[in-house]
């Protein structure tokens, strides 16, 4: 089926899912949304037994589309738990999917891109690829993507990275454990390829019953976090530094905080 966001290609064994809004740095919207999880439901379905991420053009992923929240930073407290909810469940779809994932950062992976990046189980990145979450800086707050980056990296470095909102470059990230590998970036596709190689190697009922383990050993506490993050996350869409943080991103100016 036709999807408006992303491009999906089975190779043999392997299915290559790319993001591909180049003109938008790969932002994600709910159309992008909607279209991962048909891909995903496509892709479980499917005979491949290895999904490869990755971003056309220069970036992997900017984030949430900012230009679609501030059209829905009006809604109503229902209308902003279910979308908070949505990128949850996008999120955990992405870290417990049943089949090996590896991606390909080809550029960068911020915000929600940094998480759809990181989640994965391999993460292959470019020299260049760039990662953070600076939504502390506009207004926002990085609850779902928290709860899983301090299983990642530990609460410390955790702290650091979503307090501070700054990006770090692919050796840090390396360094911290938010990737699996620097690759020069014209090696970067082939050295995913040679990834799934490997995987392909292994027994596939092996691998779906690891996955399955490692996910199930975090499941339940993880649930109940994620609840907590799911209403932080949109009660912070009502508060009037989202509105503000929003408004001064999108028209290239300094934010002005009001005094709580």
């Amino acid at each position: 089926m036709p999807y408006q966001t992303l491009t999906l290609e089975f190779s043999g064994e392997i299915a290559m899912l790319t993001l591909n809004r180049p003109e938008k740095r790969n932002v994600i919207s709910s159309d992008m949304i909607a279209d991962l999880f048909s891909a995903l439901a496509k892709i479980e379905s499917n005979p491949a037994r290895v999904l490869i991420l990755t971003g056309a053009g220069k970036s992997f992923c900017a984030g949430m589309d900012l230009e679609e929240l501030k059209s829905v930073a009006t809604r109503s407290p229902a209308e902003h738990l279910e979308d908070s909810r949505r990128t949850a469940k996008l999120l955990k779809r992405i870290w417990s999917f049943p089949k090996p994932t590896i991606a390909a950062v080809n550029g960068p992976a911020i915000a929600g891109g940094c998480g759809l990046a990181t989640l994965c189980d391999f993460t292959l990145a470019a020299p260049d690829a760039k990662f953070g979450y600076p939504e502390v800086k506009i207004g926002f707050l990085p609850a779902i993507v928290s709860i899983f980056l301090v299983r990642q990296v530990g609460e410390k470095h955790t702290r650091e990275l979503l307090l501070s909102g700054r990006t770090i470059d692919a050796g840090e990230a390396l360094r911290l454990g938010l990737i699996t590998k620097i690759v020069a970036a014209h090696d970067l596709m082939n050295a995913a390829k040679d990834q799934a190689a490997e995987l392909l190697l292994c027994s596939p009922v092996s691998l779906q019953k690891t996955k399955k383990l490692l996910c199930n050993l975090s499941a339940p506490e993880l649930d109940c976090e994620l609840e907590l993050a799911i209403s932080e996350g949109a009660k912070i869409r009502s508060k009037p530094d989202f509105r503000e943080g929003l408004s001064a991103f999108l028209e290239k100016r300094p934010a002005r905080w009001r005094p709580k």
